[in-house]
């Protein structure tokens, strides 16, 4: 089932600049699905869109088969959830609580579903121990974690977010990617995430969609994006780095592979494979 289809939306900017030319895609209920590119290709122009906070020039988003313009913004933001590159630029409250209740407080909701909520959405983000804390007392991360908790407590159906890993040291892209990844599988929350951080696609993502020049240039499973390894260099990005360690085997000492390993366990699995059969080999030879 699609959860939202994007239908050749184009954007410009007030100086003349297109930033989404004729983008069209279909967003899998469910699904994790990540938007790569390079800087100024178009991620998130497009992911403002998906929530309303941009509107297309031409074309149309479909949210549930029915047009995102003939929902209010109350019902999209209840359905679609944008977390921002910098949480600096999405938290506001003086504490925890009081920025987590502010979406479920304007739904109108009783004290009692408003903490229910609020104390739902940070326990899910780890962050309950710090509800009455102060916001500016808070860790890089940890602001992260209580924007996707503000998101969390209205409910929605789908999670969209702009460099969710941008800023964070490796413990913590872990962190908020283990996350991520637990509410895709565990709560079947729909999430699109915009990055340029390959290396995490093969790992976390089910599709990945490569942007350019405000296009989508491709859309499928990392593994068939990634054999694609001109069209990945012609959008400005690199392989992961285990697949460009594999790349280099293959064509310049020639190890013959067909698709190439993305993550370090599937190197991993394809090299002792590959020496297994060596040790065979010259075991059958000596014993010859």
């Amino acid at each position: 089932m699609v959860a939202l289809q994007i239908r050749n939306i184009r954007y410009r900017y007030h100086d003349g600049t297109y930033a989404l030319c004729g983008v069209c895609l279909d967003i899998q209920k469910g699904e994790f699905l990540a938007v790569l590119g390079p800087n100024g290709s178009g991620k998130t122009t497009l992911l403002k869109h998906l929530n309303g906070l941009l509107k297309p020039m031409e074309g149309e988003i479909l949210l549930e088969q029915k047009s995102l313009a003939q929902y209010s913004s109350r019902e999209i933001f209840q359905k679609v959830g944008i977390v921002f590159q910098d949480p600096n630029d999405q938290l506001f409250a003086p504490s925890v609580w009081e920025d987590v209740a502010f979406g479920p407080m304007n739904l109108g909701l009783s004290k009692n579903e408003i903490t229910h909520r609020v104390e739902e959405a940070l326990s899910l983000v780890g962050m309950l121990q710090h509800t009455n804390k102060a916001v500016d007392a808070l860790s890089f991360g940890q602001k992260k974690r209580v924007c996707i908790a503000g998101v969390l407590a209205m409910k929605p159906e789908v999670l969209v977010l702009d460099e969710p890993t941008c800023g964070l040291d490796p413990a913590g892209v872990t962190s908020i990617m283990t996350l991520l990844k637990e509410l895709n599988d565990k709560y079947g929350i729909t999430i699109v995430m915009a990055t340029n951080a390959v290396d995490l696609a093969p790992i976390y993502m089910d599709r990945l969609a490569i942007m350019y020049q405000g296009s989508i240039l491709t859309v499928g499973a990392p593994v068939d994006v990634f054999s694609n390894t001109d069209e990945i260099k012609h959008a400005c990005l690199e392989l992961p780095q285990i697949a460009q360690l594999m790349q280099v085997l293959r064509d310049e000492d020639n190890l013959p592979m067909g698709n190439l390993p993305l993550t370090v366990g599937e190197a991993r699995k394809f090299l002792a494979h590959r020496l297994n059969g060596i040790r065979l080999m010259i075991r059958d030879q000596v014993s010859a």
